[in-house]
Order: C-alpha cells, then sequence, then structure tokens
C-alpha cells in the first residue's frame, strides 16, 4: 500500500500548532504549498473544509479541477486535540484518475523545545505523482513552521 508521508519539528508549543489547523486564517496561510494560493468556500473546524488551490503558473497538463485550480473537499473524521487529526479528503475532477477518498492523519508530538509534525497521506489517487505530493507536503510543512515559529 502507497503512504506518502513527511516530518518536519517545528519550534513552537502543541497547542500552538494545533490551532494553525482548526484557525481559518491561520490555515489558509501555510497549507498552500509554495506557487499556490488558496481560499475556502466553506470552513468549520470540527468538520472540515472545502478548498480551492489555484497555481500561480499553471501546471502542465492542468489542475486536478480546472486549468489553474486543485479543489480539496475534507471531512474531518476524528480530531484529539491537541495531539492528532483524521482527515478524509476527496478531489472534484472529472479525471478518474484523482477518484476516490485520501486519509490523511496529522499527529503532534511534543518534543523538547517544540513538536513533532508528522503526516502520513493513505489511499493516494493514482493521478497524484509520489514526488510531487513529497513536494506539496514539504512546503506546507515549511510554511507551517514558518507561521507558528513566528518568522
Amino acid at each position: 500500500m502507497r503512504v506518502d508521508a513527511a516530518s518536519r519539528f517545528v519550534a513552537a508549543d502543541q497547542d500552538d500548532v494545533f490551532r494553525a489547523f482548526v484557525d481559518p486564517a491561520r490555515l489558509l496561510a501555510w497549507l498552500p504549498p509554495e506557487g499556490m494560493t488558496g481560499r475556502f468556500e466553506w470552513f468549520d473546524p470540527g468538520a472540515g473544509y472545502r478548498m480551492v488551490l489555484h497555481y500561480l503558473e499553471a501546471p502542465r497538463g492542468g489542475g486536478k479541477a480546472a486549468a489553474d485550480e486543485d479543489v480539496s473537499v475534507v471531512r474531518r473524521v476524528r480530531v484529539d486535540a491537541p495531539e492528532l487529526i483524521v482527515e478524509e479528503v476527496d478531489f472534484p475532477s472529472e479525471d478518474p484518475a484523482y477518484a476516490g477518498t485520501m486519509t490523511l492523519t496529522w499527529t503532534f508530538t511534543e518534543g523538547d523545545g517544540g513538536t513533532y509534525v508528522d503526516v502520513a497521506a493513505t489511499d493516494v489517487p493514482e493521478g497524484i505523482d509520489p514526488a510531487d505530493h513529497a513536494v506539496g507536503l514539504a512546503s506546507s510543512l515549511a510554511n507551517l513552521a514558518r507561521l507558528v515559529e513566528g518568522g
């Protein structure tokens, strides 16, 4: 089974990191990876959200939802503050390679002087290139670190 995973230690306490996932302004500030901007069509911290990501430069072959956009519909199926968030993610797309529901499991573990943030993606649609996904996850985690570390 394919599992795309990423980790990052951030110099912020566990509660601050967790808040960056449940506050819509903070989530929007870090989740879009480099080269993208985002907006919410709706957001409920305990239930989930619908996010539209816009490419600053459209990728060859286009995005999942449109030539320059990806859309994610996220259901939060488990929220154990401040240690865990489990999300089910669908990508509305006419391309069957993006069909199915991906699961993201985010864990936040206290460490010496900060928090270890780990994400594991399972049931990743085959249309999502593993190398591109790794770059995107690392970019988002770097954005998260900058936000919560105050940089």
